[in-house]
């Protein structure tokens, strides 16, 4: 195979500019190396035979949506070369993660999932249908009549019971399918506002989702607990109906914010409301306990093309969430989701969708730094998979966007490393396939070759990797459905109908912490009599 690589290389057209580094570090010739690397893992690897098994006082959900397997490999290659490295060898921040686990993705009417019959496996700890939000699969999407007593309860609500602070951030709109499925119950995830839902639908009583956000709200909020919703709104997707904000006397604007987030922060105590940047990173944590951040009227721009000056960042986010969450001494449960991998897969756009995977493990490796293992259970994860990946026998250190090192075998032209099943990016040009070697195939928005012509690329049904560390960690581990992870994560912190195990832990606690003065006490009895 060296040989025949070394053919390929030899005989490529230097004016296609094929970026390689062709030459292997001088260490990695020499056995020692990988020998002394693979000991010290292993010796990482015993000392994980010592489980955790303390109570997590807190839990938090990253949420990589559509973060297959070859999204985080080519996300840790990128970062890699980010840093000037040829990026194989690097360590993502998930991949330090000791425990990994696959999830097995798939609706319970569809082989090949979407985000919200899998959002409702993660976080209410039961399989549903495609389309569908905090709902039972006994629920039939669009069909308003099969809402009722098919609700399901989410791990954001067992964490609210239990006396936790609770908070969401993400990159998407906050009434899209990964957040909404963590307060919501709708039979339809497109049922943003009232605007999208068919006339019988709010004739029969369904409410959509943004109207669900507010409502429900005081339904899973304690006094002492916190929501921190930070996302971007549709302007429309805000615009509730229900007689209680009819009728309220608030009749402006502050900012650019609807009158039904007002009227919500109204009425709540050290609340604030932040449209952005500035305004959130200039929040003082110790004088907040409710803060909605709304930064934008759509989903959060790429990171790429994010204005730094006005848009926080996934990492930005994150800390300020964290500070405030983690006053309550009860703990927190935060759900963190790159809602926009998936965007710019759908897209086609592989350059956009690897770099919002990198900056949400940067905001990993942040919140890691805030948080303690010892305390904090910390699980990543997908809710499915895309039809991405990436081959054609590239030299270490091949630009994770650059060209393949060989021509096709049939229509004698280059192709990239990066391909997609199916997508936008099919075309044909006089009969034949694009020459990409005449595009900017690294541009930001360049759209990647596809087998199949489609207008939006779709969803894979391949498993999803689970990272998980902190208390109870090794429970995820092997191959399981998707709806044990909350599951997993509710016995950790003894929360939901996870509660027995804790109970009688801490009573064989205290007897065990007590027999050795038993023990002194009978000793001292013998003594005098």
């Amino acid at each position: 195979r060296r040989c025949y690589r070394s053919l390929l290389l030899a005989s490529f057209p230097p004016h296609l500019k094929l970026k390689v580094y062709l030459r292997v570090a001088d260490q990695e010739k020499d056995p020692l190396f990988w020998n002394t690397w693979a000991q010290r893992t292993l010796k990482n690897a015993l000392i994980l035979q010592k489980l955790n098994q303390n109570t997590a006082k807190n839990l938090i959900l990253f949420l990589g949506d559509g973060m297959g397997i070859p999204t985080v490999t080519a996300a840790r290659i990128l970062k890699g070369q980010l840093s000037r490295q040829s990026g194989e060898e690097t360590q993502l921040e998930m991949d330090k993660f000791p425990f990994v686990a696959l999830s097995k993705t798939y609706n319970t009417n569809a082989q090949v999932a979407d985000s919200a019959g899998t959002a409702t496996a993660y976080l209410c700890g039961v399989k549903a249908n495609e389309g569908t939000v905090g709902v039972s699969a006994a629920a039939v999407r669009s069909q308003c009549n099969t809402t009722q007593g098919n609700e399901v309860t989410s791990i954001l609500r067992w964490a609210k019971e239990a006396g936790k602070s609770v908070g969401i951030v993400t990159t998407t709109r906050v009434n899209h399918a990964t957040p909404s499925a963590a307060y919501a119950h709708c039979v339809d995830r497109d049922w943003y506002s009232d605007g999208e839902m068919p006339a019988e639908a709010v004739q029969a009583g369904c409410k959509d989702i943004a109207r669900q956000l507010f409502e429900n709200i005081p339904n899973i909020d304690v006094s002492h607990s916190n929501y921190t919703f930070y996302t971007k709104v549709c302007g429309h997707s805000f615009k509730l109906v229900d007689s209680a904000i009819s009728a309220n006397p608030v009749a402006y604007r502050v900012g650019s914010m609807p009158y039904d987030v007002l009227f919500y922060l109204l009425n709540k105590q050290n609340a604030y409301y932040v449209w952005n940047k500035k305004e959130l990173l200039s929040l003082n944590p110790n004088s907040v306990d409710y803060l909605l951040g709304l930064f934008e009227p759509g989903d959060l721009p790429y990171d790429l093309e994010r204005n730094n000056e006005t848009d926080p960042s996934l990492t930005e986010m994150v800390e300020v969430a964290i500070k405030i969450l983690k006053k309550n001494p009860s703990g927190f449960y935060l759900l963190v989701e790159g809602g926009r991998i998936d965007h710019g897969h759908h897209e086609g756009k592989a350059k956009q969708a690897l770099h919002e995977a990198v900056e949400m493990d940067r905001a990993i490796g942040h919140a890691g730094l805030m948080t303690s293992i010892y305390d904090t259970m910390t699980v990543v994860t997908a809710d499915h998979s895309h039809m991405f990946n990436f081959g054609g026998y590239t030299p270490r250190g091949n630009t994770i966007f650059g060209l393949a090192p060989m021509l096709s075998d049939v229509d004698q032209k280059p192709f990239t490393a990066i391909l997609y099943g199916n997508g936008p990016g099919f075309k044909v040009v006089n009969g034949l396939r694009e020459n990409v070697s005449t595009l900017d195939y690294e541009e930001n928005n360049y759209k990647a070759q596809s087998a199949v012509p489609l207008s939006m690329e779709t969803h894979g049904g391949e498993d999803v990797a689970v990272f998980a560390k902190g208390p109870m960690a090794h429970l995820l581990h092997g191959v399981h459905e998707q709806n044990y992870i909350p599951h997993v994560m509710a016995y950790a912190a003894c929360i939901g109908q996870n509660r027995d195990h804790c109970m009688s832990s801490s009573g064989a606690s205290s007897l065990s912490a007590a027999l050795p003065s038993l023990t002194a006490l009978l000793t001292l009895i013998r003594l005098f009599c």
